[in-house]
This record gives structure tokens, C-alpha cells and sequence, in this order.
């Protein structure tokens, strides 16, 4: 059998009666499109964060492009951001109109280098798009200062970062608003796509769901502004409550699989070798991924394939290297944390309910490869 980085089977298995229950709750409740379910996870979602306001919306890509439209952001403006990160956050900032502007990255924790956003601001910056990447939070002092000092806007990607904690404030409260992702690989997934915005702030809400609503604003056919058609499913939004309820527990059991490796792995870890994560002071990790690092990472992942281990690398490709953002102008070594990083990094199996005895087996392997190398 083929071990995987990721599946959702296990926990189906454990919790199936209750995603067949909120599917049967939807399709019995006479509404099918914004209904009661997105209503009731809208407002679980925002009191789990301790904020007033929570939009649901259709994936994670659209949670972004709308918050920045909700911020204002728009054609002429840019936006920094990181390349070491998943297409969609700079997808989003395109499909918004504006410039992605990308800063490095830091050596020991993959986020955002904090340092070099002050220099990245001009004129033309509108906003700062922190990524909370792998399962925790960028270091968000010195962007609220910078964002205060200069008048710009702070949208937290947080596709990855559910529950995860900074200095003991969630992911998504540090900003002026904070965009999730609920891909079923995500801390918290749906079985299907979903997203949301959530915000302190009623008139950025108020904004989003015109903008997620064609820009219509409760009169039918109204518009008050252009928009999108971007509505939570209700069976998703559905599924998502039950889940939500269980959100703590899932962030135990990654942080239980991210102590084995570290029990199984520990001692190989070091300069030149195998680099386990590391959690920074303050920070809450929840592990979305187990991002490893080590300079013959190729090598290591085809030696793996023959016994059977299928491992993921996030990211194998900066963004700032790819074809579709060319127009922006970064040449190879614009960017050198970053790049290095992409040569290097890949992800073991990470989900709450991994068996022991495939951690063992990958952990075997992996030494195994390491010592021919």
C-alpha cells in the first residue's frame, strides 16, 4: 500500500454518520443556497475567532480576491506578498487588478522577512499580504506598525493557519481582515471547495457580501457594485459546522504526528542534513504541513517511491518563477532564500489520524535513503 501525505479516509470512516447527517440536514431543509447552514457556520466561524463578522464564500482563492476588493485594493495598486507560497495568493492579487510586489523569505521558518517590507513599499502600495504558511503565523508586530506608519491595509492569508496561534491571538485577528481557505486538505476542509473572509470591521463585511453576491445588496437583481458569484455551498457550509466543532481536536492530533517525527527523526536533524520545522517563540504550530528540508531532496523522494512513500514538496515552484507572472519582471536570484528553499523543502504525511505504524515505516525508509546517499 502506498503511503500518501495525505487522506481523508480515516477520518471519514470515524465521522461519517455525521457528514451523512449534514448532508441529510441540507437537502431536507427546503433551501439550498444561503441558507440556515451558511448562516449558522458564518456565525460559528466568527465567534471561534472572538470577531463579529464571518463571510462564507466559494474557495479560498476567492476568499482573498474579494477581501482585498472589500480593503479597496484594485487596478494600480500593489500589493506585498511572499513567492514561497501556493499560486492562488498571488492569483488572487492579480484577479483583484493589482501588483503582486514579493519580498524573500526567512532561512529558519519559511515566512515572510518582516525586515524587508519597508523597503518593498512605494506609492503605489495599497496592502500586505502576510502567508500564516504550513501551520503558522507570521510574525505580525512589525507589519501593523508598517501598515499604521504608511496607511496601508493587512488582508492574513490563512489558508493554512486554522487555529493556529501568535503571542495568543488567532490567525486571522491581526489584520484588517483575513482570508481562509476550507479545501478538504486544509485543518479545517470541507468535502468539497469552500472559503471565508472574517473581519471586525461591518462595513468591510457588509462590502463582501455584495461583492460575493453578484454586488447585489438584499433587493434582487439590484447591483450595487460589480461583483462575483461567489456563494458558500450550504451541503459545504454544512459539513463545516459539524467539523468546526472538532477543530481543536484536529490541531491535538497534528501537533501528536508532528511530535513523533520529531521522536523518530530528532536525531538525524541538523545543518547539511535532514531540517525539521521549528516553531517560533509565541507562535501555536498546527502543522498543516510537515515541511522538511535537505539538500538531496530530489534523490530522497525518487529512493522513496520504491517503498511505496508518495511525498508532496510545497512549494517546488517560487512564483515569481513561473511563466504566468513573468510580466513582473524577478530573474532567477531575485528572490535567494526562496529559490533555495524550492530545491530543498518536502512535506511528510501530515493528518490527525496518520497511523503510528506508518510513521515508523516512513521514518525507516528515510533513514534507510539517508544513509546511501
Amino acid at each position: 500500500m502506498t503511503t500518501h501525505v495525505w487522506d481523508y479516509l480515516p477520518e471519514y470512516a470515524k465521522e461519517k454518520d455525521d457528514i451523512l447527517d449534514a448532508v441529510q440536514t441540507v437537502f431536507g431543509s427546503g433551501q439550498l443556497v444561503l441558507g440556515e447552514s451558511v448562516r449558522g457556520f458564518e456565525r460559528e466561524f466568527a465567534a471561534y475567532h472572538s470577531l463579529p463578522y464571518a463571510t462564507g464564500v466559494d474557495n479560498g482563492t476567492n476568499a482573498l480576491k474579494l477581501g482585498l476588493e472589500a480593503l479597496g485594493v484594485g487596478p494600480g495598486d500593489e500589493v506585498i506578498t511572499v513567492s514561497n507560497t501556493a499560486a492562488p495568493t498571488v492569483v488572487a492579487i492579480a484577479g483583484a487588478g493589482a501588483t503582486p510586489v514579493f519580498v524573500d523569505v526567512r532561512e529558519d521558518d519559511f515566512l515572510m522577512d518582516t525586515d524587508q517590507v519597508a523597503a518593498a513599499i512605494t506609492p503605489r502600495t495599497r496592502a500586505i499580504l502576510p502567508v500564516h504558511l504550513y501551520g503558522q503565523c507570521v510574525d505580525m508586530a512589525p507589519l501593523g506598525r508598517l501598515a499604521e506608519e504608511h496607511g496601508l491595509r493587512i488582508l492574513e492569508d490563512c489558508a493554512q493557519s486554522h487555529g493556529a496561534r501568535h503571542h495568543g491571538r488567532l490567525a486571522g485577528t491581526m489584520g484588517d481582515a483575513a482570508a481562509f481557505s476550507f479545501y478538504p486538505t486544509k485543518v479545517l476542509g470541507a468535502y468539497g471547495d469552500g472559503g471565508a473572509v472574517i473581519t471586525a470591521d461591518e462595513s468591510i463585511d457588509r462590502h463582501l457580501r455584495q461583492l460575493r453576491y453578484y454586488g447585489m445588496d438584499k433587493v434582487y437583481y439590484v447591483v450595487r457594485t460589480p461583483g462575483h458569484n461567489s456563494r458558500l455551498d450550504e451541503v459545504q457550509a454544512e459539513i463545516l459546522r459539524r467539523k468546526l466543532r472538532r477543530l481543536d481536536e484536529y490541531v491535538a492530533g497534528r501537533n501528536a504526528v508532528a511530535r513523533r517525527w520529531e521522536q523518530l527523526l530528532g536525531d538525524l536533524s541538523g545543518p547539511g542534513g535532514l531540517r525539521l520545522p521549528t516553531t517560533n517563540p509565541g507562535n501555536t504550530h498546527v502543522y498543516y504541513v510537515y515541511v522538511v528540508r535537505h539538500p538531496q531532496r530530489d534523490a530522497i523522494i525518487q529512493a522513496l517511491r520504491a517503498h511505496d512513500i508518495s511525498l508532496n514538496i510545497s512549494y517546488p515552484w517560487p512564483v515569481h518563477t513561473m511563466d504566468g507572472f513573468a510580466h513582473l519582471g524577478y530573474t532567477e536570484g531575485s528572490l535567494p532564500v526562496t529559490e533555495r528553499l524550492a530545491r530543498e523543502i518536502f512535506s511528510l504525511p501530515m493528518y490527525p489520524s496518520l497511523p503510528e505504524s506508518e510513521q515508523e515505516r516512513v521514518a525507516a525508509a528515510l533513514r534507510e535513503v539517508l544513509a546511501g546517499l
